[in-house]
């Protein structure tokens, strides 16, 4: 018995999930290659390997005859009958000539064919296992660490790869710990096999994370519409919900936060931010920033970049550590989000104002209008001086609300604002 070849069969078809059969078909293909290079002039030549043994037979054939002329293709059909008693003339027998060295030889040669048609064998169980389970979280154990900080991870049946770019520079990992992952994809190698890769900072770990947790996620009354992250550090995810009676933000919560405090744990500690979704972008953003108040958006024609101003001292946090708010929101609304302080805002708007009211436009110096500001505002601006245009944008929004008691500080942008858009 071949104890080492049964071992391999076993080990094959019980780690790697690889049939028996496929794997005898395999050796046998590329053992028969080895043969004929070892067995000159004999024709025909097979490999029958015993499944349950191990025992490898070469097999070749010869035509019986009368009298033997090409002792490698012909046999006299006394000898023919020793192995087939049935045999006659004309016909071809199977005669056994394994080479007393062939296994020494075999082994030697066929090593990479082996190993080839294996890994093809193992590829296939890879696809048909893991080809329909892409985006789903799997589970296995960190095997050995390789190239620094990359993961190989056992899934059972296969080795997964947990590169170093798909997990957080935060976590880190030792031999024998437990992962969970996203299964990101299954691609084929250079040398014919095929690996399944793995990740935990594509934000789609995220959503299956929240996607096991929240039932109503998992049966479609609520849907994460909007996620952008950075992974070990913050998400922002958009939740809507297709019932009424269903609030998307408490049910992604769970009561006293239990269900995303399981999600943060995972993530070790990630900070997660969940808000309510709108189609309006400037409204997301709302959404995005509550309870900061935003003071003021603009938005550009194709809606790809967004300006907003927000008070002094809510600055810091509407930017956040290294501008991280500012990025996730703006890749939760699809654009480029600009911040800017309120003083900064004013500062620029003044200098704006400036350049218009120092312009050789004459309309600047005609009566103040109705077309210009409302006709409850336009007497108290009169009466106090600020009679044209170019008066009054040559005011300062301070100016305007200390001289004129009926105008506050919000009135006097307003009115800046509107002679400013009309005369820009």
């Amino acid at each position: 018995m071949n104890k080492d070849l049964v071992a391999i069969f076993e080990y094959l078809e019980r780690e790697k999930g690889i049939k028996r059969e496929v794997i005898i078909s395999a050796i046998e293909e590329s053992l028969r290659a080895a043969a004929r290079k070892s067995i000159k002039g004999l024709i025909n030549v097979s490999i029958q390997i015993n499944s349950k043994t191990g025992d490898i037979d070469v097999l070749a054939q010869k035509e019986v005859v009368d009298v033997v002329t090409i002792p490698e293709e012909e046999i006299t059909l006394e000898n023919a009958k020793i192995l087939n008693p049935e045999a006659e003339i004309g016909q071809w027998v199977d005669i056994v000539c394994t080479p007393q060295d062939f296994g020494r030889i075999a082994a030697q040669a066929a090593r990479q064919i082996i190993s080839q048609k294996l890994r093809s064998a193992e590829r296939d169980v890879i696809y048909e296992e893991y080809r329909h389970r892409i985006n789903e979280i799997v589970s296995g154990t960190v095997k050995r660490i390789i190239r620094g900080a990359t993961l190989i991870v056992d899934l059972g049946k296969v080795e997964a790869i947990l590169s170093d770019r798909f997990y957080p520079k935060t976590e880190k990992y030792n031999v024998g710990e437990r992962v969970q992952a996203l299964l990101l994809e299954v691609r084929d190698t250079e040398n014919g096999g095929a690996e399944v890769i793995l990740t935990r900072s594509h934000p789609e770990f995220v959503v299956q994370l929240f996607a096991q947790e929240v039932p109503e996620i998992n049966d479609g009354t609520i849907t994460i519409e909007r996620i952008a992250r950075e992974a070990g550090y913050r998400t922002k995810l958009a939740v809507k919900s297709h019932d009424s009676k269903v609030d998307p933000v408490g049910a992604c919560v769970g009561i006293r936060g239990n269900r995303v405090k399981n999600i943060i744990s995972e993530l070790n500690n990630e900070k997660i931010d969940i808000i309510p979704y709108s189609e309006d972008p400037v409204q997301l953003l709302h959404n995005a920033l509550a309870p900061l108040e935003i003071k003021k958006v603009m938005v550009n024609e194709d809606q790809s970049h967004f300006s907003i101003v927000v008070n002094d001292e809510d600055y810091p946090a509407a930017l956040g550590k290294r501008g991280m708010n500012a990025r996730l929101n703006g890749a939760l609304i699809d654009g480029e989000l600009q911040v800017q302080k309120m003083s900064q805002y004013h500062a620029l708007m003044n200098i704006e104002r400036a350049q218009i009211a120092s312009s050789d436009d004459p309309t600047l110096d005609v009566k103040l209008s109705t077309e210009d500001v409302s006709g409850m505002i336009i007497r108290s601006l009169i009466d106090a001086g600020y009679d044209t245009p170019r008066k009054v944008l040559s005011a300062t929004r301070e100016q305007l609300a200390d001289t004129i008691p009926e105008i506050s500080l919000e009135m006097a942008d307003k009115i800046l604002e509107q002679i400013q858009k009309k005369r820009a």
